[in-house]
């Protein structure tokens, strides 16, 4: 039997020799890429954090210490070390295991979270638990990614660290990414420290001969509060001891035996730390190394020869190459993304006009604010964003864009349903909480033919406008010239009306044409302002309406357009979405098929209602 078979629980790793640990560090490794490669998930994050999960399960006494993993896709090795080895082959499947934590999965899952930069600051709330209850003995250690730090939110928590006073331990696992590269003068700053080690092995050394005795210890109290100066001679910036935290690092992040030593260190100072260690991304698959944006997340795929790029063409391929030409023809255009160039479809962009190109890092508040003053200065920002990522700029949507009416697109992909991602990354909420706004326009496509309409609508738009899409392969549907702020009736029908937008006008679509076109479809590609007016006059000729989407229920379009035909006394009209509640990951099709939102439960919602 090999090692990593005999471990059920993390406290089994600690009867393991160093070469033990590294033994199991190559099984650990091998099994992630055998599972992944059989599941799809995220794997070059994954294979970077081996030798750094190992060793804190090692160090520490988990879950009385609390290991909070920022946004989840680095924790597969904690994931198999806390007893769930034998599920893994479920993972991110169909009620299987989540590709994220989960705290109803293990109690080793302190927080979840697919939004990255959350660490540290629920981090700081678990510390101040352990300060209050007495709790001296125990450790909260955040493990937070280096393109994290770019969002504005590491630097509140960074800023009250120092206060601390309980034990914590800042784990920055630096690889040098986030998805795509890392931008910035934090990147910068970290490039200055990677490659220092003498400061940290100096310390060390001062620290576990000072601490073996009473006296030692306090002459090493002494030194702690006047080595500021000494520091500055040695360490660039030394960024992280003005927070209030000793600095320690780097540390070769695929070397066990330092991390512990430096781990075990960490633990004998007086005051909140933060520990860099430096690791590889995709470390052990040489594919994944040599392009780990390719390698990030992943379906299915042959270990022997690794990922073939698919030329199909999807909605973020549609739209960035056609924001492409329109850059090309107005320098206006500006394109802002958050640290996703790659998944927003802005590789070739950002090749071909890196000067109308911005990516602010992981950092979407900052985003939408700076597109907000371009649009002031008379250029035309593009916000290119995943929907879930769009709710961490609320506020700056509101006060900064749509209160002073400025002309900012904002491009959304992963509208609606995304898949395996689950909970954390669904974009079924932005329809309610976009049509709150004042001043917005709201579009989504039904194919690739009525987004490329709608960017080119938007080059003269004046206000904030939003064009939503879904993941997915694009295709088209018909061609259309109308007005886009007027319903497209695709499917005239006959006694039964179906009204839907974006994927699922195509899902009505089949449904119609299963039925020999019986039912009508009608595709409402403006949600706001909603033209209550034409929708009414082409529904009201039918018996029976059925009005559906890919949002939940409360704020969506389906219960605007319930409320206008009630109002107007049309009472033969039902509605269905996805429940309001946070949607379970799956594939795309099982989820629309558990939901009843595909061809087949339209069908079965209009069958139960005739």
């Amino acid at each position: 039997m090999n090692i990593l078979d005999s471990i059920k629980k993390p406290s089994d790793i600690k009867k393991l020799k160093i070469n033990q640990l590294n033994q199991l560090s190559n099984e650990l490794r091998e099994f992630i890429l055998e599972s992944v490669s059989q599941t799809g998930g995220h794997l070059a994050s994954n294979l970077g954090t081996v030798e750094l999960t190992i060793a804190l399960h090692y160090v520490f006494n988990s879950p009385e210490d609390k290991l909070i993993w920022d946004v989840g896709h680095q924790a597969y090795a904690h994931k198999i070390l806390s007893g769930r080895k034998d599920a893994f082959s479920t993972l991110r499947q169909l009620d299987g295991l989540s590709g994220f934590l989960k705290r109803s999965e293990s109690e080793h899952d302190i927080l979840e979270a697919g939004h990255s930069s959350t660490s540290i600051s629920a981090a700081l709330g678990l510390a101040k638990v352990n300060e209050n209850l007495g709790n001296n003995d125990n450790y909260v250690l955040p493990i937070i990614g280096d393109g994290a730090l770019t969002s504005g939110m590491a630097f509140e928590a960074l800023n009250y660290a120092g206060q601390c006073k309980s034990q914590l331990i800042i784990i920055l696992n630096d690889n040098e990414m986030s998805i795509s590269n890392n931008v910035g003068s934090i990147s910068k700053y970290l490039n200055k420290i990677r490659g220092f080690k003498l400061y940290t092995s100096l310390k060390r050394s001062m620290v576990n001969k000072l601490t073996k005795s009473q006296i030692g210890t306090k002459t090493y109290h002494v030194i702690s509060k006047t080595k500021s100066s000494f520091k500055e001679l040695f360490i660039p910036g030394m960024l992280f001891e003005h927070f209030g935290l000793s600095y320690i690092g780097p540390v070769d992040g695929h070397n066990i035996k330092e991390i512990i030593e430096t781990l075990e260190l960490a633990k004998k100072l007086d005051k909140p730390v933060l520990f860099h260690v430096k690791t590889v991304k995709g470390k052990g698959y040489l594919s994944a190394e040599k392009n780990p944006d390719l390698y990030h997340g992943v379906g299915k795929f042959d270990l022997k020869y690794g990922i073939t790029p698919s030329d199909k063409s999807t909605y973020s391929n549609v739209f960035g190459n056609h924001l492409l030409d329109m850059a090309k023809n107005d320098s206006r255009v500006i394109v802002l993304t958050a640290a996703m160039s790659s998944g927003t479809g802005l590789n070739k962009f950002a090749e071909e006009l890196n000067k109308q190109f911005i990516d602010v890092g992981i950092a979407e508040q900052n985003a939408v604010t700076m597109a907000a003053g371009l649009a002031i200065g008379g250029f035309k920002p593009y916000v290119a964003v995943y929907s879930t990522f769009l709710q961490r700029a609320f506020d700056q949507i509101i006060h900064d864009v749509a209160l002073q009416n400025l002309s900012v697109v904002f491009c959304i992909d992963r509208s609606g349903l995304v898949g395996s991602d689950g909970e954390t990354h669904h974009g079924i909420f932005d329809t309610s909480y976009l049509s709150l706004i004042p001043n917005i326009t709201i579009m989504m496509p039904k194919d690739s033919n009525e987004l490329i309409r709608m960017l080119d609508f938007s080059k003269d738009f004046n206000g904030p406008l939003v064009i939503k899409y879904f993941k997915g392969e694009s295709y088209t549907i018909n061609d259309d010239v109308d007005d886009l702020f007027e319903p497209e009736l695709i499917v005239k029908g006959e006694n039964t009306l179906i009204i839907t937008t974006g994927r699922l006008v195509k899902e009505a679509y089949d449904a119609s044409e299963i039925n020999n076109f019986s039912y009508g479809v009608l595709n409402v590609r403006t949600l706001k302002p909603l033209n209550y007016e034409s929708i009414y006059n082409i529904a009201k000729d039918y018996d029976k309406v059925f009005i559906i989407e890919e949002n939940i229920k409360t704020g969506s379009f389906t219960m605007q357009m319930e409320n206008h035909f009630l109002k107007n006394g049309f009472t033969n009209v039902e509605t269905f979405n996805l429940p309001d509640t946070f949607i379970e990951h799956g594939s795309i099709n099982e989820l629309l098929d558990r939901y009843q939102l595909d061809a087949k439960g339209i069908i079965n919602h209009i069958n139960k209602g005739m």
